[in-house]
């Protein structure tokens, strides 16, 4: 029989342990070891059983047992003592508070998911796992972030396998009453409700949750009410769900819906006003118009409020393939971008922001990232690598320009060690160290025995076998109406037996079946019979990906072979709770995309927190950081025929790798049955490696290289009613409508004849400036190593100074080169525009360069 209805009844804690609820209530918990142990003794087999979530656990324990505790002098004082170091993890000053001024007082950081905990089921993959790490590190760094998304009712998807191994995907409705969260209200108690205007006079309602990460606030916009009709209820049902409407529905309140949220919050919260904004992808683009809307509304022209609202905006994409990229129809984006909701703003002024460069403005389909680039002024990749993606994959909206001077810079990725750190290495450093920092403790110290470690490590590793065992004959049971799972089942796994983890998205470019290239070869490997392997594998398909779907069934068929069933299987259904056992109970990390398509690849960072060793292409992170002591790298055969080939060589080179060199080291044992060698890259990778995977090195980099950058630049921009912006937008307008007339005459070089390291190359330019001043632009030239495709290699640069001005016609600009290096030598002159407020050369994207 079903329930009409359904909702949580939370528990009466009683009164001596209301620490309890007041530690329940912030996400802190999450990470925080300590305060999960306290839970956790209440009661391991119903802890365990509500998914470690302290709101839900309160609410299944048993009320008497609970009673008992209450009367328990040492409990109480332990959970008093807990309620305190909460408090002054909230109230103390942190690393960001040392910056003084010189810092912004609140940052808005905007995502469509956020992965906190498995209890808050608001993600599905990299891009939310990577904003709940963000959030978190920024709580423990004290960076006043405020956090917005929105709340789906059913999150993403629970996925589920046929007995043919076919993806199933079931969403199951959250209460949010029964989840860490509570409603934004006003002093009356009325809750917050913003409201956007759509066409057609109908308008869309969202209240606010509030949850509480740390020292940070996180804001979640939800349709679900009263105020809206049957269809908007539903505008936030399943995250990256229904067709292309329901999801540009979904990022107008993001982005617009989100801003006014912001508003609000500071209204009834208290909160300071945003001094940077953060588009964590594009999703939230829409927040840069309603930016610009109220400044309009405060008087500036859309020009002026868009160099404003550029100023203090960050941008950042996890995107390397432009199939990635959220695009909608224009008539679409234009039936819904109205003064109604965007008051102020032209709607052709908005829908040009989407335009990709090249396109017809008139067909062209709106671009998320495109409008996310020209909203903001300081926008970075996700790994060193990826943002050399970035930069060719977006350098056509600054045209004329070579892919480095692009201005998008990066920022690796990392992870929040504390969330993502087993219980069972976080006891091992507190013994041998005396500190719960697994990211920054001595692991080369010979306080920790070698053997120590490599218990822990096959600990974890039994972790996951169990683990799997459970999922796999839960999922048997479900594919078999409830039947008992198979005995064989039971032996799945072996918690002796090198153990390598694959778990990630299923986009058909990071090649979950590269494993299957040889199927008699790999079984050969698994079923070594003195160096056996085993693989543990999971992984979701979007709903709509069919191809995604194809590659997980070949993977699960593979796996049900009875001579391989128990050294390879696919678990179904990955998530959070799920990754936090995978990634501890694996001894290597393989990862194996199609280079340059990771953009960064955290999964392998989290496993490397857990002494696990990378096995990657270089690609995303493991470009920039592979050292022998941390893995192996997978060579990439970027120079084969077809993908086929490529596929073939990539695969036989894991292979190779797999057998020769890794199972070896893996079961090379002293006498006590200890890999020396193996602990010892252990040791390095958590060691040195560690520390530089951390979301906390992450966030620091993020506030010293863009936020404050950002701050500080809309200061410049925005002071003295914003005289800078009104300056830049005017000499902008200027620029552009003279440019067509800025060309370089002629160019006369001299001063050498047979050239030799450390000769002079003199040179004299001749510039048409139209309309333009000599203080308007700069002339340079350009100069570095000829190669034989008639570009220049390692560029530099030197500023041509203008000589004495001619009353009319080309202006001459003079300077020198220094000839500092032998070989191949080519140079050109350009002239780009010139403002002290322009962040780079290329931020117009106008630029005159000799014919």
């Amino acid at each position: 029989m079903k329930p009409i209805r359904k909702f949580t009844v939370r528990a009466v804690v009683p009164a001596p342990l209301s620490a309890l609820e007041e530690l329940a209530g912030n996400l802190r918990w999450s990470w925080h070891e300590p305060t999960r142990r306290l839970f956790e003794h209440v009661d391991p087999e119903v802890w365990a059983a509500t998914g470690r979530d302290p709101v839900a656990f309160l609410g299944e324990v048993d009320p008497a047992r609970l009673e008992a505790l209450a009367g328990d002098a040492g409990y109480v004082a332990w959970a008093e003592r807990e309620r305190a170091g909460l408090r002054a993890y909230l109230e103390e000053p942190r690393w960001y508070q040392g910056l003084g001024d010189d810092a912004p007082a609140a940052i808005a950081y905007f995502s469509p998911e956020f992965g906190i905990t498995e209890a808050l089921p608001q993600y599905s993959g990299g891009l939310g796992i990577l904003a709940g790490d963000h959030l978190k590190a920024a709580s423990d760094l004290g960076v006043p972030i405020i956090g917005v998304g929105l709340f789906y009712r059913a999150g993403y998807f629970s996925q589920s396998l046929s007995a043919d191994g076919w993806q199933q995907e079931r969403y199951p409705v959250h209460d949010p009453d029964g989840l860490p969260l509570s409603v934004v209200r006003r002093p009356d108690g009325t809750p917050v409700t913003i409201v956007l205007a759509l066409p057609g006079d109908r308008a869309l309602s969202a209240r606010i949750w509030r949850a509480r990460v740390g020292r940070v606030d996180l804001l979640l916009l939800d349709t679900d009410i009263p105020a809206n009709d049957d269809e908007l209820r539903t505008v936030t049902d399943r995250l990256y769900g229904g067709g292309g409407e329901h999801r540009l529905l979904q990022e107008l309140l993001l982005g617009v819906g989100g801003v006014r949220a912001l508003r609000a919050w500071a209204e009834v919260g208290g909160a300071p006003e945003p001094g940077v904004f953060h588009m964590n992808e594009g999703h939230a683009g829409f927040l840069g118009l309603e930016r610009i809307s109220a400044l309009i509304g405060e008087g500036f022209t859309f020009p002026e409020a868009l160099q404003l609202v550029r100023a203090d905006t960050v941008f950042t994409t996890h995107t390397p393939v432009p199939a990635g990229i959220d695009r909608f129809d224009r008539s679409l984006v234009e039936r819904y971008l109205t003064p109604m909701l965007l008051p102020g703003v032209n709607p052709a002024d908005a829908l040009a922001l989407g335009v990709e460069p090249g396109a017809d403005a008139a067909t062209s389909a709106f671009n998320m990232a495109v409008m996310g680039l020209r909203l903001a002024q300081h926008a970075n990749g996700v790994s060193k690598l990826h943002g050399e993606v970035s930069r060719r994959m977006f350098g056509d909206l600054w045209p004329g320009f070579d892919a480095a001077e692009v201005p998008i810079t990066s920022v690796t990725n990392g992870v929040h060690a504390p969330t993502w750190t087993d219980p069972g290495l976080i006891s091992l450093a507190e013994h041998a160290f005396g500190t719960d920092d697994t990211e920054h403790a001595e692991w080369l110290s010979p306080a920790l025995d070698d053997a120590d470690l490599w218990s822990v490590k096959r600990r974890m590793r039994l972790q996951l076998v169990e683990d799997a065992r459970r999922r796999l004959a839960a999922s048997w049971s479900e594919q078999h109406s409830g039947a008992t799972a198979p005995e064989w089942i039971d032996r799945v796994l072996d918690p002796d037996v090198l153990t390598v983890g694959f778990a990630r998205r299923v986009p058909t470019y990071k090649r979950l079946t590269l494993m299957l290239q040889d199927p008699e070869r790999l079984k050969a490997i698994l079923t070594d019979p003195d160096r056996p392997v085993q693989f543990v594998v999971a992984g979701k398909s979007h709903p709509a990906d069919d191809d995604g779907k194809r590659l997980i069934q070949e993977l699960v068929r593979f796996a049900q072979q009875p001579e391989v069933r128990d050294r390879i299987v696919f678990l179904p259904d990955y998530d959070m709770g799920m990754a936090s056992i995978l990634y501890p109970g694996c001894d290597i990390w393989l990862n194996n995309p199609l280079r340059p398509l990771e953009a960064c690849g955290t999964s392998g960072m989290k496993a490397a927190l857990n002494g696990a060793l990378n096995l990657s292409i270089l690609d995303g992170w493991w470009a920039e950081y592979a050292e022998d002591d941390y893995g192996w790298v997978i060579p990439s055969a970027d120079a084969a025929g077809d993908a086929g080939e490529r596929d073939a060589i990539e695969a036989a080179a894991l292979y190779d790798l797999l057998e020769h060199r890794i199972a070896t080291r893996f079961y090379e044992r002293d006498a006590d049955d200890v890999p020396v060698d193996w602990v010892r890259m252990l040791r390095r990778t958590l060691a040195t490696l560690g520390p530089e995977l951390g979301a906390d090195r992450m966030v620091r980099e993020y506030v010293d290289r863009l936020y404050r950058h950002a701050w500080r630049h809309a200061q410049a921009v925005g002071a003295d009613d914003a005289k800078g912006a009104r300056e830049l937008s005017a000499f902008g307008a200027r620029t552009r409508a003279a440019w067509p007339s800025v060309h370089v005459v002629h160019v006369e070089s001299g001063g050498i004849e047979n050239p030799h390291v450390g000769d002079r190359l003199r040179l004299r330019a001749y510039v048409e400036l139209g309309s333009l001043s000599t203080d308007d632009v700069t002339v340079e030239v350009v100069y570095g190593r000829g190669r034989a495709d008639d570009t220049i290699d390692a560029v530099e640069h030197a500023e041509l100074r203008p000589t004495a001005a001619a009353e009319s016609g080309p202006k001459a600009y003079e300077g020198e080169v220094v000839l500092d290096r032998a070989g191949e030598f080519g140079y050109t002159v350009r002239v780009i525009p010139r403002h002290p407020l322009l962040l780079s050369a290329a931020e117009l994207g106008l630029v005159a360069l000799a014919g």
